[in-house]
């Protein structure tokens, strides 16, 4: 009888347990879910995604990561609604395998529009799906994307220092807008060793990678000129997951540059 009663209780604690746990989910995953059903709002500002992105970033790096809208709902609202009500970034980076890019700013689908390049270099292909990113997504901010140990950057930089190997027949042509960057980086160092000239040739790549769309895509300049948009530079760490901001003066800098460049492209659209 004793033994009858004790499992009776036991079992009427478990069900309050279980009604408790169900009626009191963790706020995290009820945050979530309505993220991901939520109607679309207007998008941040570019100040607001830029911290977004750094707090994703964060979040990556400290494993506190909340996986956000990659659940089934947003996959069925995906389908259903338009990516240019709800991306607010668009990223160009390397094509390189350790470069997740929802993974390491904590963004989910539909977050970012994502373009992906050897080298991150920006030639006509990568400067029209930027300008479809920012001027039909409505992303209010474009990151260009370096990473450390750049296998591209790292190739062109041996062939300009004499250590090269031969190259498949369609690299050349894909990363030779790395080349000038890395002649600016010889130029200003020229007693480097060749790891220290990858290095800042890395860095250097993605401001010729601003320059080169700000020179072909008037588009571009324009929205920034206006405000709607801001173009930032960073660079990812491999080994520690973290994104370094680059300097947002320096962009204004290369944009002031080209405006004086009689070369710069001036019809923003096709004819």
């Amino acid at each position: 009888m004793i033994v009858k009663k004790i499992l009776l209780i036991i079992a009427l604690v478990g069900l309050a347990s279980t009604t408790w746990a169900s009626n009191h989910q963790p706020e995290k995953q009820s945050k979530a879910h309505h993220e991901a059903t939520a109607a679309p709002s207007s998008k941040p500002t570019p100040e607001q995604t830029i911290k977004m992105l750094q707090q994703g970033n964060n979040r990556f790096v400290t494993g506190e990561t909340i996986h956000p809208h990659a659940n089934s709902a947003r996959i069925i609202q995906a389908g259903r609604e338009n990516q240019g009500d709800h991306a607010y970034a668009t990223v160009i980076t390397c094509s390189d395998s350790r470069v997740p890019v929802e993974l390491i700013f904590d963004a989910g689908i539909m977050d970012i529009f994502v373009i992906r390049v050897a080298g991150n270099v920006i030639d006509v292909d990568e400067a029209g799906s930027i300008e479809y990113g920012l001027a039909h997504v409505n992303t209010p901010v474009l990151v260009v994307l370096g990473h450390t140990q750049c296998g591209a950057v790292t190739a062109v930089a041996q062939e300009l220092t004499g250590h090269g190997h031969p190259l498949e027949r369609n690299i050349p042509a894909l990363v030779d807008n790395i080349a000038p960057a890395v002649k600016k980086v010889m130029a200003q160092h020229p007693g480097a060793t060749l790891r220290d000239t990858i290095r800042f040739s890395i860095e250097e790549n993605i401001w010729q990678g601003i320059d080169d769309l700000f020179m072909t895509s008037p588009a571009t300049r324009d929205l920034v000129n206006s405000g709607k948009v801001k173009v930032v530079g960073a660079m990812y760490n491999v080994g520690t997951g973290k994104v370094k901001w680059l300097p947002e003066q320096k962009t204004i800098e290369i944009l002031h540059a080209v405006e004086q460049n009689p070369q710069r492209a001036m019809e923003a659209m096709a004819n």
